[in-house]
């Protein structure tokens, strides 16, 4: 009788630990019901430097900044209530989300901007004409027509119904992805995923406390491409 309540202890434990291991495995899957925003375009006037800051301008067409995006898709990903605005990245640091077409911001010379347009829930929009790359300043320490990865999403802390589906979102300039070609390796705690189209993704079954995030343009032999900011880290919180 013993032995059997032994084996029967030890059958609950082994479910209980593949239960709890099969609940926590990390996934990403893409992103489907976003609108596409094909013809969205931003522009950059010529920034202006008052001796301090540099003020930044942009055009914006076919997209309304402040707007709540009109996904098809019913999950959950953290939202801004602000609305659809502008990711503003230096030296491929963390974003600032901009709801104004015009800002100031405190650059240096050398340092390289980012800008593109975001859905009210931070995906970039992905099209030739929704982004603006450039260097400030003459000095033209970086090539711009290098082969670059940019890390967007997760970012920060997260909290509540927000930790379930975390959007995962990069930008890329100059380079593409595809399976017999140029990828990008996802390594997400001790999880890694190979990924070979430019879309948005969502990350679950994250832990609680601080998840290490690293991002790397790699060719089609699994070597990381030699380019500025290659690879990206980040880490990011999660709450309950």
């Amino acid at each position: 009788m013993k032995k059997i309540y032994y084996l029967l202890s030890l059958l609950f434990l082994f479910t209980a630990f593949f239960s709890c291991t099969k609940n926590n495995k990390i996934s990403i899957n893409k992103v489907v019901g976003s609108p596409s925003y094909e013809t969205s375009k931003l522009t950059l006037k010529e920034p202006i430097f008052d001796g301090s800051e540099y003020s930044f301008n942009f055009d914006v067409e076919d997209y309304n900044i402040g707007e709540q995006t009109n996904k098809e898709f019913t999950y959950n990903l953290a939202n801004s209530s602000k609305g659809q605005h502008i990711h503003f990245i230096v030296n491929n640091g963390p974003y600032s989300a901009h709801y104004s077409k015009n800002f100031i911001k405190d650059v240096k010379d050398g340092d390289v901007v980012l800008a593109f347009l975001s859905r009210s829930y931070h995906e970039s929009v992905k099209n030739k004409n929704a982004y603006i790359l450039t260097e400030i300043g003459d000095n033209n320490n970086t090539n711009l027509s290098d082969q670059f990865l940019f890390y967007s999403r997760p970012k920060g802390k997260y909290s509540g119904n927000d930790t379930k589906n975390l959007l995962l979102d990069f930008y890329l300039v100059n380079t593409e992805i595809s399976s017999t070609g140029n990828k990008v390796r996802a390594t997400i705690n001790d999880s890694v995923f190979l990924i070979d189209e430019w879309a948005p993704y969502y990350i679950q079954g994250l832990p609680f406390g601080e998840i290490t995030i690293k991002l790397e343009l790699i060719d089609s032999d699994g070597n990381l491409i030699k380019s500025q900011f290659n690879p990206s880290i980040r880490t990011i919180t999660l709450e309950k």
